[in-house]
């Protein structure tokens, strides 16, 4: 048990050297299964918006200091229409979306990242040509 303790601790210590900030926002991408709908929602603390049967709030939003686009960490409630009890209720990382995820059969959500002032994140081009490998498929 305490060899438990000092291995949780030493594993923890580059994650608690690093600072993080709390963010006024944060977005939000959100996928119905059934239809194919997709969307993406930049929320403030505190806020929720609905879409389906789904509501989503934002409880709050947390970034490293040094580098904003490095790691999102949101702390999310959301609820189903069709339930009493919310469907999740957590932290999610946006560089590791399985690892805290909602289990829901027709939704899923993921955090993209946090609204950091002065941090634009770089543009994405849809169209853009997938590298070629070294076989020249793409893939």
């Amino acid at each position: 048990m305490k060899a438990l303790a000092v291995i949780a601790t030493l594993m923890a210590g580059p994650a608690a050297a690093q600072g993080f900030a709390d963010a006024q926002g944060g977005v939000i991408r959100w996928l119905d299964k059934l239809t194919g709908e997709t969307g993406d929602l930049e929320l403030q603390r505190g806020q929720s918006a609905t879409n389906g049967r789904l509501t989503i709030q934002l409880d709050a939003c947390r970034y490293p200091e040094d580098n904003p686009a490095a790691e999102a960490e949101a702390h999310l409630t959301i609820l189903d229409s069709d339930r009493s009890a919310p469907v999740f209720t957590g932290w999610m990382l946006a560089s590791s979306p399985a690892l805290s995820a909602m289990e829901h059969p027709r939704y899923d959500v993921w955090v993209l990242r946090c609204v950091v002032p002065g941090y634009t994140p770089p543009e994405v081009d849809p169209d853009a040509d997938i590298p070629a490998t070294e076989e020249g498929t793409g893939e």
